[in-house]
């Protein structure tokens, strides 16, 4: 039997003008969203995210809560036009949180506070300009340990994001000499990254310290929908959810290992919700080195809800 899952995106999806079409044209989004500026009393979410500035929606503190309430107010939505049943659900880095959130595992309002306080504690567990991350394609992950290896200095893996697209993640210097090795080693592109932070590596071991002191405030529900934590691409039990959260800020994101997980269980049919389609691209990668047939559904606005509600 064919399975759906739901995934969600994470940091880096963001833009000036996200889900306004949505709050606009929908009483599902213009609720979600209205509770998350209230939720957030320090900050208007909305405004920022429907008129920005851009430098206000990159600070990490206001990129996360944004995104999560582009999805959730996305997801509403289409809960309330369609009834689907969902067996797994997925999100990449943050994404996990609206995965939680979409299992009612965890209340929105909850979610949202823990992102931003997330968001914070990444930001300030590293001095701007000491860390930095660098995607790399086009590398077997053996070749880029090498590299990784090599180097002195804080170099790890972030972000396994599907076949043949790796992110590194550590100290500046660390980070630039791995870059170097990898194009040495035939990497068909290794890139430094635009980021504020080394997210996902042991530079930020710090920052889940600090939320895990967040988490204990917090009640995890039961759930009958599977959810599949980053740190090892497996089903989290509620249980295990707050240590899964705390080791995920300095852990690598195994999102390819997550997508083969699914794909193995019989998920046939991918649900992409929030800001972005980056994840459609990637779960496409992964299912055809699999030789496995998917159909990949992307909803982040209007048209896309509609051209799939009409479907």
């Amino acid at each position: 039997m064919s399975k759906i899952a739901l995934v969600f995106p994470g940091q880096g999806a963001q833009y000036v003008g996200m889900a306004k079409d949505l709050y606009e044209n929908y009483e599902e989004a213009k609720n979600i969203m209205d509770l998350a500026s209230k939720t957030l009393e320090d900050v208007d979410i909305k405004d920022i995210m429907f008129n920005g500035p851009d430098e206000e929606l990159k600070k990490t503190r206001n990129t996360q809560p944004a995104i999560l309430t582009h999805c959730i107010a996305a997801l509403e939505v289409l809960k309330s036009k369609k009834d689907m049943e969902f067996a797994y659900t997925a999100g990449l880095s943050l994404g996990e949180y609206a995965s939680l959130v979409a299992s009612k595992t965890i209340k929105f309002e909850d979610a949202l506070r823990l992102v931003q306080k997330r968001g914070q504690y990444m930001q300030e567990a590293v001095p701007m300009g000491k860390g930095t991350m660098a995607a790399i394609l086009g590398l077997e992950r053996a070749v880029i340990k090498e590299a990784l290896d090599q180097v002195s200095g804080i170099a790890e893996f972030a972000n396994f994001n599907s076949p043949g697209q790796i992110v590194i993640s550590g100290e500046v210097k660390a980070i630039e000499e791995a870059v170097e090795l990898c194009k040495e080693k035939g990497a068909k592109k290794a890139v430094i990254l635009n980021v504020s932070a080394p997210f996902h590596c042991s530079m930020l071991n710090k920052a889940g310290q600090d939320l895990s002191k967040e988490l204990e405030n917090i009640v995890f529900e039961d759930t009958n929908i599977d959810i599949i934590a980053n740190v090892n691409a497996k089903v989290v039990t509620k249980d295990q959810i707050k240590d899964s959260l705390i080791k995920q800020v300095s852990s690598s994101v195994m999102w390819e290992d997550s997508v083969e997980f699914m794909l193995n269980q019989g998920v046939t049919t991918f649900v992409e919700v929030g800001p972005g389609k980056t994840l459609k691209s990637f779960i496409n990668r992964k299912a055809k080195t699999m030789d496995m047939k998917v159909q990949i559904i992307n909803i982040n606005d209007v048209k896309t809800m509609n051209d799939f509600l009409e479907n």
